[in-house]
């Protein structure tokens, strides 16, 4: 049954999403200006790098948790499926055509916990972990559209990403 208190929560996720890939598109355009990785030595020492990491790594997997976990799950119970594990909501979704690889998110839950961990440890692996994050952002940003674009086909929110 779709509440008052569901349409309230369910539009706030969606501004937040909407927020939430402007952020990380952005963040990662400024990252990634470059294909130069020689920055990559320079993390220690420039803060302001450093900085710049630290925000894609976070952007990117809090983008991830607020679809996965919370609007996805969310918009699922709206539409009166049947909530399962966090692999069986995302296999919905991407039958739905909402995600575009449940194996690419898979992929990216892991990525985001290497793009912390490997950040003090080792520069290469890091290095290819930071490559393959920028490679799935557009999966997490076609997700994300994808969604939003549903939410509002239902008259749920009042626009999609594309129209603001």
């Amino acid at each position: 049954m779709l509440t008052d208190d569901k349409v309230l929560k369910l539009r706030t996720l969606a501004s937040i999403v909407s927020k939430e890939c402007k952020h990380l598109e952005q963040t990662t355009s400024r990252l990634f200006a470059q294909d130069d990785w020689s920055w990559i030595s320079r993390l220690e020492q420039d803060i302001d790098l450093s900085e710049r990491v630290e925000a894609f790594v976070g952007r990117f997997g809090r983008l991830q948790d607020t679809l996965g976990d919370k609007l996805i799950p969310l918009v699922l119970v709206i539409e009166e499926e049947t909530l399962g594990t966090a692999l069986d909501n995302l296999g919905r979704a991407e039958r739905l055509g909402w995600l575009p690889s449940v194996a690419e998110w898979s992929e990216a839950r892991g990525l985001r916990n290497r793009m912390v961990h490997e950040y003090m440890t080792d520069p290469e692996e890091f290095r290819l972990a930071l490559a393959r994050g920028r490679d799935l952002v557009p999966m997490l940003l076609e997700t994300a559209t994808n969604t939003l674009s549903f939410l509002k086909s239902k008259n749920y929110i009042s626009h999609a990403p594309q129209d603001t």
